[in-house]
């Protein structure tokens, strides 16, 4: 008999990259309700130190337990670095590091991987030894892309600017005749576009939303997490730590054509 939990889904990130993971797994699981929580009034993560990185997830982590999630989905590269995947006082946990890396390797067709992410996560080798730890023959080759957040945050996606930067960036690790690209941060799915004319057809972009999507259907299948068993209207819910109307207007951008229930705002 499949286990019932009609509980939400909890994901946070440090602001609107995480919502590229919200919309796949709300679009990827239509029945489930998710909480958002983006810790907006502490962004970026990406630029921060290791210690208060993980401050900060701890926070979240404890703010989304209380409203009673079934699970928890750490939408951040950064914070993922920081917070292994784990169950946390029963609770499961899920990071972006371990699905990205299986998600690359399924799909690469000579282990020739890059990585795109922010200064910590590429500092932090998190990819690297993943990759590594699951296929000793990998080659990994990585970049951190500090400019690519606060282009996704101000929506800038198709912007000439954009393409220039990402050009710049890529250029190097292109050098090395990788097959497959993991965007190691969700904010980059944003840049997806830009990213792509870039890279060509023939490298396979690797996001964190789709990988995932794969594991929690895994554990659904598993039992390790029940599903909802609701027949009402699922619940999308938006939270910020801090007001913006730029945000608003970039998450009902992002998260088209998935609608949110609420926006709110919330003191952790």
């Amino acid at each position: 008999m499949t286990k019932q939990d009609s509980r939400p889904i909890g994901v946070f990130d440090s602001g609107i990259g995480g919502l590229t993971v919200l919309k796949e797994l709300a679009l990827q699981f239509p029945k489930e309700s998710f909480l958002y929580l983006g810790d907006t009034a502490r962004l970026p993560y990406g630029s921060k130190s290791a210690h208060t990185i993980r401050k900060y997830s701890e926070q979240n982590i404890h703010f989304l337990k209380r409203l009673n999630v079934k699970a928890i989905v750490i939408a951040c590269n950064t914070a993922s670095t920081q917070v292994p995947e784990a169950d946390f006082e029963g609770l499961p946990l899920y990071n972006v590091i371990s699905p990205g890396s299986e998600r690359a390797l399924s799909v690469s067709s000579g282990k020739r991987i890059g990585v795109l992410g922010t200064r910590a996560t590429i500092n932090s080798k998190a990819y690297t030894n993943k990759l590594l730890e699951l296929d000793k023959d990998a080659q990994v080759f990585d970049q951190a892309c500090p400019l690519f957040v606060p282009l996704a945050e101000e929506g800038w996606d198709s912007d000439p600017v954009t393409n220039i930067i990402v050009f710049r960036y890529l250029s190097q690790l292109l050098q090395h005749s990788i097959d497959t690209l993991i965007l190691g941060c969700t904010h980059y799915p944003i840049l997806k576009n830009s990213i792509a004319r870039v890279t060509g057809s023939t490298i396979e972009l690797v996001d964190s939303g789709e990988a995932i999507a794969h594991w929690l259907e895994r554990d659904f299948i598993q039992g390790r997490l029940g599903r909802s068993d609701s027949k009402e209207h699922r619940h999308v819910q938006i939270m910020t730590t801090d007001s913006s109307a730029h945000f608003t207007e970039m998450a009902l951008r992002i998260l088209k054509p998935l609608k949110a229930d609420e926006f709110k705002v919330v003191d952790l």
